[in-house]
């Protein structure tokens, strides 16, 4: 849900800000523009293709071998935009997502440190870049939780300040980075919050009991 709705604010971001900047460049620009706009539309048309086959590569996770395959297809189509592209940080992000469902989850990280990354970071919204953040987060403590869990922490508390989409899983990860440091009362009160909105969620009140 997170990743969907993420894709989906970014491509309706992008492909906004190619109309705004038509309409507002000077009629003497016109020639630079067009250009640019034909090189910009050309990697739109490559993130579109890959951001709907990460949808069917997740839509595809019982065929292991489908959503696998899915999610290649996926990233190749991230590395296109990217050549056309370098700075959009949309492109680094879907390959992020791919990668990710691939299993390279060191690589997912990296691109995800570009997306976050001056001058690219200018370009997403607040609710885009928390996105980003809370998956950078994820991505932290799923490759080495106790030497990356106090940059992980940083991510989670920005995500939370700049309001990301999915803030239940944004408390609870942050209770288990608390967790992790040893933090208990922190902990605790990050998976009551979690639970506060969403109060089924499975992984904080396994948190939770952890701590009694």
């Amino acid at each position: 849900m997170e990743t969907d709705i993420l894709i989906q604010l970014v491509i309706l971001l992008f492909t906004l800000g190619i109309f705004y900047t038509i309409y507002n460049f000077p009629k003497q620009t016109l020639t630079r523009l067009r250009s640019k706009t034909r090189s910009t539309n050309q990697a739109n048309s490559h993130f579109i293709k890959g951001a709907q086959f990460l949808s069917r590569a997740k839509s595809n996770r019982s065929k292991k071998s489908t959503s696998f395959n899915l999610a290649k297809l996926a990233a190749g189509e991230a590395d296109k935009a990217l050549s056309i592209d370098p700075k959009d940080p949309a492109a680094h992000i879907l390959k992020a997502l791919s990668l990710d469902l691939i299993g390279h989850k060191l690589t997912a990280l990296r691109s995800l440190d570009s997306a976050l990354s001056p001058p690219a970071v200018k370009s997403l919204s607040g609710g885009e870049r928390a996105d980003a953040l809370l998956k950078r987060a994820e991505l932290l403590v799923a490759l080495n939780r106790k030497r990356r869990v106090d940059s992980a922490l940083l991510d989670l508390l920005e995500a939370l300040k700049l309001n990301c989409s999915d803030r239940a899983k944004a408390f609870c990860l942050l209770g288990q980075c608390y967790e992790i440091k040893g933090l208990k009362i922190e902990a605790h009160n990050a998976f009551e919050e979690a639970l506060k909105v969403e109060p089924d969620l499975v992984l904080a009140h396994e948190g939770l009991g952890r701590l009694r």
